[in-house]
């Protein structure tokens, strides 16, 4: 029975590696892109607009796919580093997952594929490797984004009550080529090769990339249990070693490293140099707190049932400025 993929979010750092990978396989796809993007030229790829809040805009995304394996992978979502929970993001991460799912519920479709996000997993105290649970609660975590795939995330597991077959995926900090500067840690090494970084922050997260994160959905889709959740993670790389990667692959200047007391002090400037740059604030108090949490997350059951093995990071941090730099460069895909 043929394949059909359908991704949201398509023009996504996460959506549009995912179609990239699935343009060359035996299988159709049809991806979800906002009205007014572009459309890639991409082989067994066909772009429909719409917007995943409204649910008239999503059905032709479903017609005429009788007889054939529908797996739907919801990408889709804004990634937010203000520490309020606003109603567009509310109204997106939510509202828009809620009518995906939703649909397709009512569809019938073989598999929805949630990205969710490990910022929607509790922390488990200073030091407690955390691992995947079962219990979502928006009022158990920090930050508008955190709050609104916690909520999301419930919301999907509540459908597979209902008879939705659903697996969720919780990415880590990603990072990697094909994404542009609309993700915060791309713009973060696009600031700094460019010299436009004036300082980084000491602290650090679990970075993972892109392409492993694309690589673990697609292995969800095929051996992820129903109503299981896997995390998609690395390991946790400071800041300064990010840029240190980065140094070494283009000779940028080094930049001074802020402690966090200084960070959280500085943070109003950063926020207006930012501003008067006309670029998005990279240090703001919720990614300052995210720098300093518990980002002890464990893989294990990702590599034992799906065979999911993220890479290391130098060899993400060196295509991501090749592509930067380079644009068009072929950049390897696995």
């Amino acid at each position: 029975m043929k394949k059909m993929y359908i991704v949201t979010g398509a023009d996504g750092h996460l959506g549009n590696t995912i179609v990239r990978m699935l343009a060359n396989e035996n299988c159709q796809v049809r991806g979800l892109i906002l009205p007014g993007q572009e459309e890639r030229e991409l082989e067994n790829v066909t772009y429909y607009k719409g917007d995943v809040r409204e649910k008239e805009s999503l059905l032709p995304l479903f017609e005429g796919l009788e007889g054939m394996q529908i797996y739907v992978i919801h990408t889709a979502g804004m990634i937010d580093i203000s520490d309020e929970v606003t109603p567009l993001i509310y109204d997106v991460n939510v509202n828009g997952t809620k009518t995906v799912a939703g649909l397709c519920l009512e569809k019938h479709v073989k598999r929805l594929v949630y990205v969710s996000s490990v910022h929607a997993i509790p922390e488990n105290g200073s030091f407690g490797v955390m691992q995947e649970v079962t219990d979502f609660s928006e009022k158990k975590v920090f930050g508008g984004y955190a709050k609104t795939k916690a909520e999301a995330t419930r919301a999907v597991l509540d459908m597979v009550k209902q008879g939705l077959d659903a697996v969720i995926v919780h990415p880590s900090g990603i990072l990697g080529p094909f994404g542009g500067t609309g993700n915060y840690l791309v713009q973060l090494v696009s600031d700094y090769i460019q010299g436009r970084l004036p300082a980084c922050v000491k602290g650090g997260y679990d970075f993972v990339d892109v392409r492993d994160v694309a690589t673990g959905c697609l292995l969800a889709a095929e051996k992820g249990r129903k109503g299981e959740c896997y995390i998609l993670s690395n390991r946790h790389y400071e800041i300064r070693e990010v840029l240190a990667m980065a140094k070494k692959t283009c000779k940028c200047r080094s930049v001074p490293v802020l402690p966090m007391w200084l960070a959280k002090a500085a943070a109003p400037l950063l926020a207006g140099y930012a501003r008067w740059k006309k670029k998005r604030p990279l240090y703001t108090v919720y990614s300052l707190y995210t720098l300093r949490s518990n980002d002890r997350f464990s893989h294990d059951k990702a590599t034992k049932e799906l065979g999911y093995s993220p890479r290391d990071l130098m060899q993400t941090i060196q295509d991501t400025v090749r592509w930067l730099k380079e644009g068009k460069r072929q950049i390897c895909l696995d």
